[in-house]
């Protein structure tokens, strides 16, 4: 039993003399695992898929998401460790100075005082346990409570990668209709060009007037501006995208445009009852919100258990010595060891309303997640109807310009060849011409809205938005 006793002396001094520095290296290489994704290697060219791929691993607010995720992991980790006992080690040294101590003695019959200075070093020694044996089951639920909410922080990674497919694929259709309307207006100053330079001959022939003339010039300048409009509406798309990317502005991105037919603008819709059934099974914020009502319904259960009375089980050992002791270090520590065991059992009779505050307030969480829940799916409702509504009115504009384009093309072409013959005058001229490039404009306008809105339609209903794959060219 002295053996046992010296052992645990020995180990008790050691970790009272144990530096933090090993700790602290312990805890240096566990937070050193956490580091940042490393750089993904950046594409030669870009499709909607790889700056799909390419922002899931880049962009920050996922990348934020991610980390709360793994935050909640160490959450659920610390309420599974609160099941078990707690121990600890206790020391304390003292130095006590006694400068004016006064002490007797008798000398042949005489009482001879002294006075002196004492120096006395005493320390204390003490391993402490604890362990709460019963808390009204509300470390079990607080268990399940962190791993709901780790469910939900995993969920909300979901969400944030689906709003930014989203993001990216709104804006990747942006710049192909704005390429598309660069074109557009390329050949349409090219036209003009081309009827300025015609206006020329006819003006040096005497069949136009220089008013005529003048009003062909002032068309190339207008169809210039327009064309630089485009252009410059191209590039801030293409920023946007970079942005959602996190690359820098200066970035050379080639961007790969498909090809997009009618199959892309006239594809058949799915129902909206069909899209919002399968998106309210998909969708991970709804997921996440229904989590949310279980976790704040445990809430209740956490807080009704500071009505229960807890169980907590102690037991300690401790020794001392002083230098002021006749006996060795050894005997001090022997005479000096003692053993506690002890069981505190505490039950709440009033706590100035804390509890049933809290029993309160975890209700009141619990009806706001219920109302978030309901909230989260007339949104989801709203938004699917909106797709739908869009995507329909979309390819009904679309249909409808695609024959007006037919017939204003044609109208164009016949105006074009009699102001050629001198037969029409330059008003009508650029009227029809003006006319064709609005139908042109609204025929892109209505295309890539039916192309955005039925993608996002689709993804909703859990399709990939891998469908705008089709290489034509770069930008």
């Amino acid at each position: 039993m002295t053996n046992v006793k010296r052992i645990t002396l020995i180990a008790l001094c050691l970790a009272a003399t144990l530096p933090e520095g090993g700790l602290w290296a312990q805890q240096t290489g566990t937070s050193g695992q956490m580091q940042v994704a490393d750089s993904v290697a950046i594409p030669a060219r870009w499709d909607l898929q790889s700056c799909i791929d390419y922002a899931l691993q880049q962009n920050i607010s996922i990348r934020r998401n991610r980390i709360n995720a793994q935050s909640t992991q160490v959450d659920v980790k610390t309420a599974k460790a609160a099941l078990f006992p707690s121990l600890s080690f206790s020391s304390s040294q003292n130095l006590v100075n006694r400068p004016y101590q006064e002490s007797s003695s008798i000398i042949s019959g005489s009482e001879v005082l002294k006075s002196s200075n004492k120096t006395t070093y005493n320390g204390n020694y003490g391993l402490n346990a604890q362990w709460t044996v019963y808390n009204g089951r509300k470390r079990l639920k607080t268990i399940e409570q962190e791993k709901l909410n780790n469910r939900v922080a995993d969920l909300d990674v979901a969400t944030s990668e689906n709003d930014i497919r989203q993001s990216i694929a709104q804006t990747y259709i942006q710049i192909l209709y704005a390429a598309e309307s660069v074109k557009v207006n390329e050949n349409t100053l090219q036209v003009s060009e081309a009827q300025r330079d015609r206006g020329k001959q006819l003006l040096d022939a005497g069949s136009i007037a220089r008013s005529d003339y003048a009003q062909l010039e002032a068309q190339v300048s207008t169809d210039r501006y327009q064309l630089v409009t485009a252009q410059a509406t191209l590039q801030d798309y293409k920023l946007q995208l970079k942005q959602l990317l996190e690359l820098d502005g200066e970035q050379e991105m080639q961007i790969y445009l498909p090809v997009l037919g009618d199959e892309n603008v006239l594809s058949p819709l799915p129902t909206k009852a069909d899209v919002f059934q399968a998106a309210v099974a998909l969708r991970p914020e709804i997921e996440a919100s229904k989590l949310s009502v279980e976790a704040s319904e445990l809430g209740i259960g956490i807080a009704r258990s500071g009505y229960l009375p807890s169980v907590s089980l102690t037991a300690g050992i401790g020794t001392n010595h002083t230098s002021g002791s006749d006996f060795t270090f050894g005997e001090q520590v022997k005479n000096g060891w003692n053993n506690s065991i002890g069981l505190s059992i505490s039950v709440p009779i009033f706590n100035n309303r804390q509890t049933k505050s809290a029993v309160e307030k975890a209700k009141l969480q619990y009806q706001t997640s219920q109302l978030t829940l309901l909230d989260e799916q007339k949104t989801l409702y709203k938004t699917i109807e909106g797709l739908w509504l869009d995507a329909n009115s979309a390819q009904q504009r679309y249909a409808a310009a695609v024959e007006k384009l037919r017939s204003t093309q044609t109208s164009y072409e016949l105006i074009s060849e009699q102001f050629n013959a001198g037969m029409k005058n330059t008003v009508e001229l650029l009227t029809e011409k003006n006319n064709l490039l609005q139908a042109q404009q609204e025929l892109l306008q209505s295309k890539y809205m039916a192309i955005l809105n039925t993608q996002l339609l689709k993804f909703y209903q859990g399709d990939e938005l891998t469908g705008l794959t089709a290489e034509n060219k770069n930008i």
